[in-house]
């Protein structure tokens, strides 16, 4: 059998089919990868956002009271810690 040499050509070519999907960042530059866990912490707080948000615009007499409660919705874990601390006597 007659083994055939592979010319400098198929070399290359050889060479381009491995690197071509490879990243074209330098290998020097290490990319930190940050864990946020599984998201669960978001669809609670958005959860937790909607049930105030139509908890304080449905007992608002006015709309002033809508729009305060509004923002009241958006930070009511806020309240919740203020409140946990009043009850521990913190």
């Amino acid at each position: 059998m007659v083994e055939k040499k592979a010319t400098e050509h198929e070399k290359d070519v050889a060479e381009k089919k491995t690197t071509k999907h490879e990243s074209k960042i330098p290998k020097d530059i290490k990319c930190k990868v940050q864990d946020c866990g599984n998201g669960c912490g978001g669809a609670f707080y958005f959860l937790g956002f909607i049930g105030a948000l139509v908890y304080y615009l449905s007992t608002a007499p006015t709309f002033w009271d809508g729009f305060l409660g509004f923002f009241k919705a958006i930070f009511w874990p806020a309240f919740l810690v203020h409140g946990l601390l009043i009850f521990l006597g913190a």
